[in-house]
């Protein structure tokens, strides 16, 4: 089974492309440009770059949030559009658990922190090394999805008494509070696995394609986990 994953849920552009044997390839940006210039282009360049084409895939995966508004609306309209046009599955993947995903096969505590502004942080915790496989490859994940104050994040963390791996776009905007609340019990990711990859979606998405949890283009839709800044001042 083949996968086209997209990843525009951050500051992060990228896509890549894996089946159940391998990843096949992988475009990765974090630059000042726009979503709206970068995704089409990487998707072109990585295709040509295998020798590939749209419909080679099996299925199109892609991050769908939580994470930048306008970026989930960019990664999920293109791959929307790519299923509608291709007759193809496609999948949604939370963000949180593609970034989770990064640090596998660490065991112990994974603590993905996406900076959500205002102080707030979109969050989850997860252990890797577990049996319960519930999320993919021995990933569990031990909490909701939260958009919480970093605060609030680091109480929750601190009742686990052991140590955790961080990482994210929020890492470095909240590491000196964090650092200073949990002492030695707080590490973070190289700066190769601190960002979101599309290729975590992409294994992802194999792994819940298998299980049969697919879907076609019209009922993907944007994970939020709050409302935009739009809709809570006029009260939508």
């Amino acid at each position: 089974m083949m996968v086209l994953a997209v990843e525009s849920s951050g500051t992060v552009a990228a896509v890549a492309v894996a089946n159940s044997d391998k990843l096949v390839g992988e475009f990765f940006l974090d630059h000042r440009r726009t979503h709206s210039q970068q995704l089409l282009p990487l998707l072109e360049g990585l295709l040509n770059s295998l020798d590939m084409e749209l419909g080679d895939m099996d299925i199109f995966a892609v991050s769908n949030g939580p994470g930048s508004f306008t970026g989930l609306r960019i990664g999920i309209s293109t791959v929307k559009a790519l299923g509608q046009a291709l007759d193809k599955p496609v999948v949604g993947v939370p963000t949180l658990d593609g970034l989770a995903y990064n640090l596998i096969p660490r065991e112990g505590l994974i603590c993905p922190i996406m900076d959500a502004r205002r102080e707030q942080v979109y969050t989850s915790i997860y252990r890797s090394g577990s049996s319960t496989h519930s999320i993919g490859a021995g990933l569990e994940r031990l909490d909701e999805y939260m958009a919480i104050p970093v605060g609030a994040l680091i109480e929750k963390l601190k009742a686990y008494n052991e140590p955790v791996l961080f990482n994210g776009d929020g890492v470095i905007p909240y590491w000196e509070i964090i650092r200073e609340e949990m002492g030695e019990k707080a590490h973070r990711s190289s700066i190769t696995h601190m960002m979101q990859r599309a290729s975590s979606i992409a294994c992802l998405a194999l792994e819940m394609a298998h299980s049969g949890l697919t879907q076609n283009y019209m009922e993907l839709v944007p994970f939020y986990l709050r409302k935009s800044q739009a809709e809570q001042k006029f009260g939508l």
